[in-house]
């Protein structure tokens, strides 16, 4: 991902000066789970008819239930999530899973091109890209503009840093609606200026019947395979990354959450469109969608990650591009391989911030002596961030284990309650497991003293969010 490498020493001095008083605070899971009630049976389900009965939703819960070994993921973490989030479980989809840039920005053009009332999308990073057969992704929201359709975008001012203002300019021109999220120049502000503030998601939403989240930006960086990172021996690598297609009624929780951000940048008022068009099932499986906003009590995806963890019995496969945990995912993982979950983990060998590489491996020997398996994958840049446990339990998405994005981005994962979708997501696991090195103990803990003190040395500052402003832009 090409970062903001022009950033003057005076712009970056004012950014860290601009968040020096307003450190954010991640909410305590721990408290979050007693609260929740766990006697409650079933959560709550929704379908294209609305809420079903809790007799019909226990019913579909046994089910699913019963298509794995015994395992408390399902109801306790449901009562968790349901407790903080607004956003329901809802039956009735179908999960596609997209592995790597090819396949997700196939799946993106493909359902682009079959659009027929609106285009949404939402992203980090937005750059003018070709795909293989050379057609450009502005190009195409252009055309579908010009064909009647209406097409909205949001990015993200510090992701999108690089990006020249005129092809924005150009997307404008041709009647796309256009906002930047949390611009960079305080002139451009939508009121209080905070440059920690990003929209991290990676949303398209297509007629609100198709969506895609995961964690591909629209970079020429997917679309032409090599990263910047090099390996040993120059050669560039190409990035691994994940992506999930969602189609049913949960699409209409990925839209809620785009125009909730929409508003609160202050976009012009939306042509009127059908945003939320009348459904049809196009699967059997349960979605959920977890967006986190900024406020300490709208960290959704951090509660997530912690309470699927903390109920895990079984297995727990991670794979996370930035990984930095704080306190909690750390208790989390260690009590979870005490208990005897099979816990395996895969890091990236190589990345493009080496900060938070250093303060990821300065958990490492905690983590493997409680048991934890860690994995470095070989030959690519990994950018992915997906978890799987106990065979049932998925979750898709954008959000990195590193103190920004729990407590400062905007971030967006997908949950998906499915033993099909699982088996796909272990089989994915298990073809990266395959083309990753263990971290043994006996060699880690013989490792470089110089190591020890950058690990030691980055772990001071992971956890400060100017520290993150200057890894972002690293």
């Amino acid at each position: 991902m090409k970062r903001a490498k022009s950033f003057s020493f005076f712009f970056l001095l004012v950014s860290v000066l601009t968040l020096a008083g307003g450190c954010a605070t991640l909410p305590n899971v721990t408290e979050k789970i007693s609260e929740a009630p766990a006697t409650k049976e079933t959560p709550q389900i929704a379908s294209i008819k609305g809420l079903l009965s809790p007799k019909q939703s226990k019913a579909l819960m046994e089910r699913l239930q019963q298509s794995v070994d015994a395992t408390d993921v399902l109801q306790r973490y449901s009562a968790v999530i349901e407790s903080v989030s607004e956003s329901p479980l809802t039956k009735g989809n179908k999960a596609t899973l997209l592995v790597d840039g090819a396949a997700t920005y196939a799946a993106m053009f493909k359902a682009v091109r079959n659009a027929r009332d609106h285009i949404h999308i939402e992203t980090y990073t937005m750059e003018d890209i070709a795909d293989e057969t050379g057609h450009k992704f502005a190009d195409l929201l252009l055309q579908k503009q010009a064909e009647g359709l209406q097409v909205n975008l949001i990015y993200d001012s510090l992701g999108s840093f690089n990006t020249p203002a005129a092809f924005f300019q150009r997307l404008r021109d041709g009647g796309i609606q256009v906002v930047e999220f949390n611009p960079t120049s305080p002139l451009r502000a939508h009121g209080k200026w905070r440059l920690a503030k990003s929209d991290h998601r990676k949303i398209l939403i297509v007629d609100g019947k198709v969506a895609i989240t995961g964690g591909i930006n629209i970079s020429q960086d997917y679309s032409s395979g090599p990263s910047g990172a090099r390996d040993e021996k120059g050669a560039k690598m190409p990035w691994r990354d994940t992506d999930v297609q969602i189609e049913g009624p949960a699409v209409a929780e990925f839209q809620k959450l785009f125009l909730d951000t929409w508003k609160r940048q202050k976009g012009v008022t939306l042509s009127d469109r059908n945003y939320f068009p009348h459904m049809k099932e196009q699967g059997n499986t349960l979605v959920g969608v977890l967006g986190s906003t900024q406020g300490e009590s709208n960290r959704t995806t951090f509660i997530m990650y912690v309470s699927a963890i903390t109920f895990a019995e079984n297995s727990l496969y991670l794979t996370n591009a930035y990984f930095a945990p704080d306190p909690q995912i750390i208790k989390a993982l260690t009590d979870a391989a005490k208990r005897g979950v099979d816990v395996k983990i895969i890091l990236p060998e190589i990345t493009d911030r080496s900060l938070a590489l250093y303060a990821g491996q300065y958990h490492y020997s905690d983590l493997m002596k409680a048991g934890v398996k860690l994995y470095k994958r070989r030959n690519v840049l990994l950018h992915a961030k997906t978890l799987v446990i106990d065979g049932v339990w998925s979750t898709v998405g954008s959000t990195n284990m590193e103190w920004w994005s729990f407590s400062s981005n905007e971030e967006v994962n997908a949950v998906i309650l499915s033993r099909e979708f699982a088996i796909e997501m272990e089989k994915m696991f298990a073809r990266d497991l395959a083309e990753s090195d263990e971290i043994r103990w006996e060699e880690w803990k013989e490792r470089p003293l110089l190591f020890k003190f950058w690990e030691w040395f980055s772990h001071l500052f992971a956890g400060r969010s100017d520290t993150n402003v200057v890894n972002a832009l690293a």
